[in-house]
């Protein structure tokens, strides 16, 4: 409380005094919830800061059973005055925290919250292109919200997937296509501003909408899988974009201490999960 209480105090020194600050705060994200009250009163009095929550979920378990954080994806895509994001790579991280930052100390600002995990993973399966428009591309995608990470001409399936679990999407897809299955792969950077693009394009707010032409486009629609490393109910939304069958994948329960593929096993968020949801779909 303390810690963002303070946040608060010095997000708000642009209004008062003329000097703006970029206060970043970093706690475990299961205490998002603790400190929220006064985060958020802060963010109504126009502090503007923010808010690391890490590491986050089950993928923690190795760890052990305490401080697996489960509902804070859909605090942070709730929570008013913030944008919250949940990368899946360091460029990602580098790019959505240089843009928070840009978002801090002026009118008409934001903060910002980051979920990030602690899971070490291989970064050449971003797949971040080389060539300067395409890789500017990928940027503005992942400061959007979402971008296509493994791409289908007619895809028969679609995995959404968020944050530590787009390893476990990549390799379902490749044994998913091995089978003979077309699949697309969305790796989703912040449910939080695709939630605002879809209220945009149904007119009910005034947020940009292309995102959801560019990466959800009509065309490629197919039925979908969501998973992520907290409550499916945070990417459940994403099957209404163009109106598919979908089978949500997350963590409704928490406690259970072991390595993470027992652990995401037992959760059902597993490559092996994501390959059985998958095929009850497409066939």
């Amino acid at each position: 409380v303390n810690l963002v209480s303070l946040l608060s105090e010095l997000g708000a020194t642009w209004s008062r005094w003329g000097q703006p600050l970029f206060p970043i705060g970093v706690l475990y994200d299961p205490f998002v919830e603790r400190a929220l009250e006064p985060w958020s009163y802060g963010i109504y009095a126009g502090g503007q800061s923010i808010l690391v929550g890490t590491p986050a979920g089950v993928t923690l378990a190795p760890e052990g059973g305490a401080h697996q954080s489960i509902k804070t994806p859909t605090i942070g895509l709730e929570q008013p005055g913030c944008v919250s994001y949940e990368p899946a790579f360091a460029i990602e991280v580098e790019w959505i925290l240089l843009h928070c930052m840009s978002q801090l100390g002026r009118p008409h600002g934001t903060s910002s919250y980051l979920r990030l995990s602690t899971r070490s993973v291989r970064q050449n399966l971003s797949q971040v292109p080389d060539d300067p428009a395409a890789r500017e591309r990928r940027r503005c995608h992942v400061l959007a919200g979402a971008y296509t990470l493994w791409r289908a001409t007619k895809p028969d399936v679609c995995i959404a997937a968020m944050g530590a679990m787009v390893t476990e999407a990549v390799e379902a897809a490749g044994r998913l296509e091995r089978m003979g299955v077309s699949v697309e792969v969305i790796c989703v950077t912040s449910p939080d501003l695709i939630y605002r693009a879809v209220q945009g394009r149904e007119g009910v707010s005034d947020s940009a909408s292309w995102v959801l032409d560019q990466v959800f486009p009509a065309e490629r629609a197919a039925p979908m899988v969501t998973v992520l490393d907290g409550h499916p109910h945070a990417l459940a939304f994403l099957a209404n974009i163009n109106r598919v069958r979908c089978k949500t994948l997350g963590v409704s329960k928490f406690g259970q201490g072991g390595d993470i593929e027992a652990v995401y096993r037992y959760h059902g968020i597993d490559a092996d999960s994501i390959v059985w949801a998958a095929l009850d779909l497409a066939m």
